[in-house]
């Protein structure tokens, strides 16, 4: 292009933007509706990207990261699979020495750090829960490559009591030396073991799931015993704690090499013993990982990101129609406009290209907005927006091209229809006053009413969605599971202290003379709480044997009166430092054949080479959220494996004996553990974050529903616009004849009221299969009931009769004279 030609054009372009601020000035209450609209599918469409962005964003920073694995575990038991994210310790050298496609292997295992004392000879020098710290192989730097400042990945980790930090972390112990004079320095850790800093590596500064903070040498974990403690030397040992990461060789096949794996596992398990198989996790899906999420914290799910970019694909679909409607709908300003245009020359190409600069410039406007309310809409939806997610369109490059591309997209999408009509308007039907009489208004009608049905279908979508996971949670939390709730707290010993000394009963003893408190039980877990502990067990009936699962809950005397759990038969537990009876439920007694649960009683229950007899049956109750169904269950009593404190108050009547209650109990367990705080959840908090995800989700379809629906009025309100202007003779004309305000409003909103009956129609049917397919994901729910649908549809008609009225009834009561002037 000559340089007279990119002048012209870009004369033309400011020309065109001058003429869009202008029009905008001119029709302010349309320009404020259009930019608001387009503003709330923009503003969406951002926030979900910046979602997006993070979440996929994930450990991309490593060196060859497509072939890096981790090693994960499938155990068989009788009637179900767990899913496991470690492996067994002595599997990494199997591996290594077995499999030549391996490059690399590493073991790594997790250390839970109460607190770190920084320099030997410096007590007041204490950090507690610092986490991130690891036990790991010198290969560990060889999968993942830490940039090194200080020591080498060769020799800093070969000896025991070594550990390597990262910069962050070593100038928050040593915020006075450089990083080479923390090098040699000693932390000291639970209390006695000495460890001396052989290195310091670059913090992560990307987002990665191996952003580890601590390298202590594997050597040290050999050196303190915890080989045999942690089961790491053993087979049949599994845990999440023990992670196992490999480098697979360049073409090496996964399908091939998990079966190997998987058959070391095989040849190494003791008979007997549960099945296990391995598969190969790549580095990509950690972050993603649903079932073998483990120790990483935070995981996104795929599922979830997709809703969102279908919602705001939604959402921007909706800010677009509604774009188009009211374009259309104040085309008539425009006739004369466009007549006189193309009267003195102006080609068609030349007001498409004006119109869609207008467009150009309503979307600029829009988005600016969007950018500026975006903060905001991050702290509303603070609840479930990632962690460590910031918007900063400096720090984000790709957020500028995105918003780019996005004001195109929606340029084109929203102004390219528009200006086809407006721009094949004929002068010599516009200038006579005869544009409405043409067949154009006719062809593009179906057009603009098929627009707006999609609109109310998204929209009563939504509104079902919304009914339905708002019900279900209500169910959800106020349904029967067979316990006491209410009144009750729970709080966990140190997880440190490895066996519960008589400091703990004495405590328990203290707490019980508190006048606010009813009851105190000790346990290994409360109901409903995030930790399983699974056994197998069989059992012979004289004909078979029956072997299953079953979930294992360590209790005290006290824990069936203080949730209150229903004794069906024979009696409750009595103290033991042993498994030397178990009380099981309803479920189990019938899974092992007893059609009459009572009738377990007495029975005898095999746990290896244990034989343990049931001494009671207890009533079913919901151990963990209403997705899975209920288990079977054993109870023991062993008293050195009840670190859990549950505790029932008594009524909170004056307001404030809950707050003495809990201020005595933070003392009470601040002298018996003086190094830790009081923690404590309500029981029925516990309840209600079992259903955190659900309870987002509501929180998101509100939002959805509402911007949904108040787009999906703007359109509507535009289409009675549209059509008002074009029947307004008509109007003035029924009104000379005697028609009243309400055959009028009756006449001009009911061929609207169809477009939302036919959006019902159609939205009911997806609604309902969306709903009962999300609802099976819950072995108890909520019953899909017909009035979801009904009350979806009245809100949605209500809402339209509101919007339609702000036009219909003007227009009904407008002076016949004004519009038959001209006639």
């Amino acid at each position: 292009m000559s340089n007279d030609g990119l002048e012209n054009h870009c004369y033309m372009l400011g020309n065109d933007i001058k003429i869009g601020l202008r029009n905008l000035r001119k029709n302010k209450a349309f320009s404020a509706i259009n930019i608001a609209s387009l503003a709330i599918g923009i503003s969406a469409s951002l926030v979900i990207f910046l979602i997006i962005n993070h979440e996929f964003s994930f450990d991309k920073n490593w060196k060859d990261g497509n072939r890096i694995y981790r090693v994960v575990s499938n155990m068989h038991f009788p009637n179900q699979v767990f899913k496991n994210s470690g492996a067994p310790g002595p599997l990494g050298a199997a591996i290594k020495q077995e499999l030549p496609a391996v490059e690399e292997v590493a073991s790594s295992s997790q250390y839970y750090s109460p607190k770190i004392q920084a320099g030997a000879n410096q007590p007041d020098k204490i950090f507690r829960r610092q986490e991130g710290i690891w036990y790991i192989e010198p290969s560990f730097f060889k999968i993942f490559q830490y940039k090194w400042i200080n020591g080498s990945p060769k020799s800093s980790l070969t000896e025991p009591y070594k550990i390597v930090l990262t910069e962050g972390r070593a100038k928050l112990y040593f915020p006075n030396l450089s990083t080479d004079k923390v090098v040699g320095q000693q932390i000291v850790i639970d209390d006695s073991i000495k460890l001396t800093i052989s290195g310091i590596v670059e913090d992560i500064d990307e987002r990665s799931e191996i952003n580890f903070k601590g390298f202590i040498s594997f050597e040290t974990f050999k050196s303190l015993g915890l080989e045999a403690e942690h089961g790491y030397n053993q087979w049949g040992s599994l845990s999440s704690e023990n992670q196992l990461f490999v480098t697979l060789k360049t073409g090496a096949d996964t399908a091939i090499l998990s079966k190997q794996i998987t058959g070391i596992q095989t040849k190494n398990s003791e008979k007997g013993g549960f099945l296990v198989d391995h598969t190969l996790q790549p580095l990509s899906d950690f972050h993603f990982s649903q079932e073998y999420n483990g120790f990483l914290g935070h995981n996104a799910n795929r599922k979830i990101l997709y809703g969102l970019l279908l919602l705001g694909a939604f959402l921007l679909a909706l800010g677009c129609i509604n774009f188009i409607n009211l374009t259309t709908a104040q085309s008539a300003r425009r006739a004369k406009e466009i007549g006189i245009r193309k009267t003195l020359g102006s080609s068609r190409k030349g007001l498409i290209s004006q119109f869609l600069g207008e467009t150009f410039v309503v979307t600029l406007l829009s988005t600016i907005l969007s950018v500026v309310i975006t903060p905001w809409l991050l702290e509303v939806f603070s609840g479930f927006i990632p962690a460590g997610l910031h918007f900063s369109l400096v720090q984000e490059p790709r957020i500028i091209i995105f918003l780019i591309l996005l004001i195109l997209v929606v340029t084109i999408l929203s102004g390219f229809y528009p200006a086809l009509v407006l721009s094949g308007y004929k002068p010599v039907l516009v200038l006579k006053n005869q544009i409405f009489s043409s067949t154009t208004g006719s062809r593009t009608e179906w057009l603009r009413k098929t627009l707006t049905v999609s609109q109310f279908v998204i929209a009563q979508f939504f509104i079902i969605a919304m009914i339905v996971v708002g019900k279900q949670i209500h169910y959800s939390m106020n349904m029967e599971m067979g316990f006491k709730k209410d009144a009750i707290l729970f709080a966990y010993t140190p997880y440190t202290i490895e066996k519960p000394g008589p400091q703990l009963q004495q405590m328990v003893q203290r707490i019980k003379s508190f006048p606010e408190v009813k009851q105190v039980s000790l346990s290994g877990a409360p109901p409903a709480s995030d930790g399983i502990n699974m056994t197998s067990i069989s059992f012979n009936d004289g004909k078979k044997e029956i072997k299953t699962t079953v979930e294992i809950q360590v209790v005290d005397t006290a824990f069936r009166s203080l949730y209150g759990l229903k004794l069906i038969s024979g009696r409750w537990l009595e103290p033991a430092d042993t498994t030397r009876e178990y009380v099981i439920n309803e479920r189990l007694a019938h899974e092992l054949g007893f059609q009459n649960a009572a009738d377990a009683v007495n029975q005898r229950i095999n746990r290896g080479d244990a034989v343990i007899p049931v001494v009671g049956v207890i009533a079913d109750f919901h151990s963990k959220s209403i997705h899975d169904p209920i288990q079977s269950m054993v109870f023991a009593s062993v008293a050195s494996r009840q670190r859990v404190l549950n505790i029932a108050l008594y009524p909170n009547n004056d307001g404030s004996s809950w707050k003495r209650a809990i201020d005595n109990l933070a003392k009470a367990y601040k002298e018996v553990y003086p190094e830790d705080e009081f923690e404590y959840t309500f029981f029925d908090d516990s309840i209600a974050k079992l259903y955190k995800s659900e309870q987002d989700l509501s929180k998101l379809l509100n939002w959805a529903a509402g911007l949904a629906i108040f787009i999906s009025c703007l359109g509507l309100f535009g289409l009675v616009i549209y059509t008002s202007n074009q029947r307004v003779k008509e109007i003035g004309i029924r009104k000379v004849l005697g028609a009243s305000v309400s055959q009028i409003v009756s006449l001009l909103s009911r061929d609207f009221l169809k477009l939302v009956i036919v959006a019902l129609i159609i939205a009911t049917p997806v609604g309902w299969w969306a709903t009962q397919k999300w609802l099976q994901e819950f072995a108890f729910r909520t019953d899909l009931s017909w009035w979801v649908f009904g009350l979806s549809g009245l809100v949605m008609i209500f809402l339209a009769l509101i919007t339609l009225s702000f036009k219909t009834v003007k227009a009904a009561m407008s002076n016949p004279v004004d519009s038959l002037r001209n006639e």
